[in-house]
């Protein structure tokens, strides 16, 4: 480990820095978290690439076990998406997955899944939330594969009946000609948990909703209906799904603002809240950057800082978990790891999870109105780090630089660790890698690479500052 003293941390910044000032409350404050789950931070693998993640892509463990290593506890799983609802149960079949498709970067437009696919599930060491298939309206054959996962995961969180329903036409079998609303939806949702979960004896087995955004099907709306239908206690939780930029719109500016994630998972809260008071937890069961494989901003940087912060807001928020999606093998600009690359998002998700890793509670000290924020986090109800963040989009020329002031402080030193890159846009396949405290992970295997940088400051007076530069991140150990 290299440490650097407070005079190193400012030689680094040549532009005048502007300052801003926090106090760290010794408690938690009135806007503080409830709970924190033991690992927010996960993954959603696409149905039909399960198989190939875990077996052909060897980063998969590693990546997955670094963040282990940081919590103590396995990253929760979604195994769904779109192929959940192409994809049919084959009790007779020997392979995992078959499918049939004209490029390999294509997802299949049918597929059938066998015994060992949920064989394979259930050798996960963390938590898995298993798609299956609603959309083709053959609730016999999605019977046959709940039990088979019922019967042999034990570490089944829940089961997701379709996936993203408010795509459904009235040309999807289970439609029968008719249009899809969101009537039709909480209707058929309610029937197939009464019959999937009665045929199972079971309880508290659904991530249900599963909505992208929150119009036309909300979650508040659906719980509403699963109370009065008597139903809430097939429900083991509540999932929205959020893609915010568009595959073809995306702007890395606007990914990456403090502000600008603010307003755009504002919507969210009240589904968050419609969750809470029915008794249920709520999850981001699927997630990432920008739709359809994520757009030319999904590689960089600045899609590591987003990754941070939308982790940081909405867990501040109330919701339990988030699960980043990973898409098609060798064909997905949003995907952490893959067969040659870890990608930049991937240092985003590392930092978050190092952020919370261990932490009860977490509190943001600021109002979300500009580029700056910071967040206090909590452990056993007294501060224990503090995560500072500058979303100023930086592409060229001289760094700027923020001087954050923290006041309220109790040790005579505190030390730091930063999340950077050379700029917003960089990207790991283009040779301009981002560091998490020096470190760099290995392409191909996720390997942690490099000696640790870990920086210190003296606390004078209760407060000490800190720079930090457009586009990066730094952590603050009490």
């Amino acid at each position: 480990m290299i440490a650097r003293s407070s005079a190193w941390l400012l030689s680094q910044f040549v532009s005048s820095a502007l300052a801003i000032s926090f106090n760290v409350p010794a408690t938690p404050p009135e806007n503080a978290s409830k709970q924190l789950s033991a690992a927010p931070v996960g993954v959603s693998l696409e149905f039909f690439t399960f198989p190939g993640y875990i077996n052909d892509v060897p980063a998969t463990s590693t990546c997955l076990e670094n963040l282990k290593d940081l919590t103590g506890t396995w990253p929760p799983m979604r195994i769904g998406g779109t192929t959940q609802d192409r994809a049919t149960y084959d009790a007779a079949s020997t392979e995992p997955v078959t499918y049939s498709v004209d490029d390999p970067a294509d997802a299949p437009l049918t597929l059938t899944y066998g015994p060992s696919f949920i064989a394979l599930a259930s050798e996960y060491a963390g938590s898995v939330v298993l798609g299956l298939n609603r959309r083709l309206n053959d609730i016999a054959n999605t019977i046959s594969a709940a039990s088979l996962a019922v019967a042999e995961m034990g570490n089944l969180r829940a089961i997701e009946l379709g996936n993203e329903p408010n795509f459904f036409t009235s040309s999807d079998p289970i439609a029968q000609g008719s249009p899809w609303t969101a009537s039709a939806d909480y209707a058929s949702q309610i029937s197939w948990q009464d019959a999937v979960a009665g045929n199972l004896s079971s309880t508290d087995l659904f991530s249900a909703g599963v909505y992208f955004g929150t119009d036309p099907m909300s979650i508040a709306d659906l719980a509403a209906e699963e109370v009065e239908a008597g139903t809430n206690g097939y429900v083991k939780e509540y999932s929205s799904h959020n893609y915010p930029q568009s595959q073809n719109t995306a702007n890395l500016a606007a990914l990456m603002s403090h502000s600008g994630i603010a307003d755009n998972i504002a919507p969210f809260r009240a589904e968050i809240e419609a969750a809470d008071a029915v008794g249920k937890g709520h999850v981001f069961g699927e997630t990432n950057s920008a739709t359809q494989g994520g757009g030319g901003i999904s590689p960089t940087f600045g899609a590591a800082l987003w990754i941070v912060d939308y982790v940081m807001q909405l867990v501040s928020m109330g919701t339990e978990a988030l699960y980043f999606h990973q898409g098609t093998i060798g064909n997905c600009q949003y995907c952490w790891w893959g067969r040659y690359t870890t990608g930049a998002p991937y240092y985003g998700a590392y930092f978050a999870t190092m952020a919370l890793a261990h932490a009860d509670q977490i509190a943001p000290l600021d109002d979300q109105s500009s580029s700056l924020a910071a967040y206090a986090i909590y452990q056993g109800g007294s501060p224990v780090k503090v995560l500072l963040y500058n979303s100023a989009y930086y592409t060229s020329g001289t760094r700027p630089s923020e001087t954050f002031t923290l006041t309220g402080l109790a040790s005579s030193t505190v030390t730091a660790k930063r999340l950077t890159a050379p700029y917003s846009t960089s990207r790991v396949d283009r040779g301009e890698s981002p560091t998490v405290a020096g470190q760099t992970f290995g392409n191909g295997d996720c390997g942690v690479l490099g000696e640790e940088v870990v920086e210190s400051v003296d606390v004078q007076g209760g407060q000490a500052s800190f720079t930090v530069g457009a586009s990066e991140a730094l952590l603050v150990y009490l």
